[in-house]
């Protein structure tokens, strides 16, 4: 085996960009999930290493230092890091000419002849998911003979059939033991989430058609597959005892509870270990599901409400409610679950109204925290064929900020991307200074001293977003005046 590094790059300071984040960006506060994705051919590979540069404070220069003594690295890209790993793709072939570097991803999955058009230092790059193709390559197969990559040859691109999705999951090992052996679990932060938090996948694919949704798309795909319920029994029950200081498990899929038998079944069994735990989910859910689900140890649900607009549901084939929503929530509060809320501004439709009925549907729902995000519209998304068809995409507006934060890139017709931008901030402070959720923030901050800590920094933090926010504004009437 090739000496291998799965590497997470350091694209931005505090980049939750990467190999698990499907809306890459930096957050208004501290928050990292976990490289599960590059985590899985790092078990796969003897002798691998697994670096998560942002959340271990990684610089450029020592990531670089760390990959030069490899043979092999397996960079996670993201399009909107895309252009500082290429730079760190270069750093690294300056220091070790012979080092390999595949880039792995959405991106390059979407964009292969792009992506290797961009550097010379990118070898090879792969087609959706990586593990088995990367694991191929370690080993000493070469590229001509491994399914699902894209290289140069004599001049031109070759790009090798894509293989069969794997629907057998437990076929892959667990990526909690490379947890234990690589990462710090005390480094990785949600704020929604109870900390230390660990998280895992028990299911890959989504059959959601949501179009602005970058995985299903891009990445993982619309095929539903799952693990076995004895299979996720055993590497939750492994993680209890490997990881004591963690205090919540996240199961990450893309929409944990798209079976009802299956979930049902899950529970029965989770039930049994007494352990707390989260997860994604659609609005479908119904009041007996919540209740079992809560009575085994769930804890709260994140569900991507995004719009209390029915006519910017359809637009994006959402496949969800106003009245599933409220419903939903409903059934939630009377079983004690909490969930966190997340909504994006400049869908399709998107107007100054539709803005106003979102904030207001918000209000009404009152999950526990939220989350609000400026659409972005991704490579190979129909929400990015959808704004370039129509020239709302704006090709001189970057994705993100010099330090990393969202920037809007999509303008509409009586909506400007200043206008998304203020209406971001006045989402969050409306909400947030309402006294039932400012009560909310408070009670946390009185009885848990690590608690308080958390969020004392994480207020610092938006604070300082807030005027940066304020500041995109004025720049932007500035232009407008000009």
């Amino acid at each position: 085996m090739m000496k291998t590094l799965l590497l997470n790059p350091p694209s931005f300071e505090n980049f939750d960009g990467g190999a698990s984040s499907r809306w890459p960006s930096r957050r208004e506060v501290w928050s990292f999930w976990y490289p599960v994705w590059l985590a899985y051919p790092a078990a796969m590979i003897p002798g691998s290493r697994l670096l998560d540069a942002a959340p271990h404070g990684v610089t450029p220069e020592e990531a670089v230092g760390i990959a030069k003594e490899h043979e092999f690295v397996v960079l996670f890209t993201s399009t909107t890091g895309f252009r500082s790993d290429v730079k760190l793709a270069e750093m690294i072939k300056g220091a070790n000419p012979a080092v390999k570097i595949a880039f792995v991803g959405p991106h390059a999955s979407v964009l292969p002849e792009e992506t290797l058009g961009a550097s010379r230092a990118i070898d090879f790059v792969t087609d959706k998911e990586f593990d088995s193709m990367v694991t191929e390559f370690a080993s000493g197969k070469p590229l001509e003979e491994i399914q699902g990559v894209s290289f140069r040859k004599n001049g031109g691109i070759v790009r090798t059939p894509p293989p069969p999705l794997n629907r057998n999951l437990d076929d892959y090992p667990w990526v909690t033991p490379i947890y234990k052996r690589d990462l710090d679990v005390t480094k990785y932060n949600i704020p929604f989430l109870l900390h230390p938090y660990i998280s895992l996948y028990t299911t890959r694919g989504c059959p959601a058609l949501c179009t602005f949704c970058l995985w299903p798309q891009t990445f993982d795909m619309h095929p539903w597959r799952e693990r076995s319920i004895g299979n996720v029994v055993e590497e939750v029950r492994w993680a209890l005892a490997n990881f004591p200081q963690v205090k919540e498990i996240f199961f990450d899929d893309d929409t944990f509870t798209i079976r009802k038998e299956r979930v049902l079944a899950l529970a029965k069994e989770f039930r049994k270990l007494k352990f707390t735990w989260s997860c994604n989910t659609r609005v479908h859910v119904d009041a007996e599901t919540i209740q079992a689900m809560r009575e085994a140890g769930c804890r709260l649900y994140i569900v991507g409400f995004e719009s209390g607009s029915p006519q910017i549901l359809k637009n994006i084939k959402k496949g969800t409610t106003v009245e599933q929503a409220q419903t939903f929530m409903s059934n939630c509060k009377k079983a004690g679950m909490k969930v966190h809320g997340d909504f994006i501004i400049g869908l399709p439709g998107e107007t100054p109204e539709t803005i106003r009925q979102t904030i207001e549907f918000a209000k009404r729902l009152d999950p526990e925290t939220i989350q609000v995000s400026i659409a972005h519209a991704f490579p190979g998304t129909e929400l990015y064929e959808y704004v370039t068809k129509n020239g709302y995409f704006r090709q001189d507006a970057q994705m993100l900020a010099e330090t990393g934060h969202q920037l809007p890139h999509i303008e509409y017709p009586g909506l400007s991307r200043a206008e998304m931008m203020e209406a971001v901030d006045r989402f969050y402070l409306e909400y947030f200074l309402r006294p039932r959720a400012f009560w909310r923030v408070v009670k946390k901050t009185l009885y848990d001293r690590r608690e308080r800590d958390r969020l004392f920094r994480e207020a610092r933090e938006f604070i300082r977003l807030h005027f940066e926010r304020k500041r995109f504004i004025a720049q932007q009437e500035q232009l407008k005046a000009a």
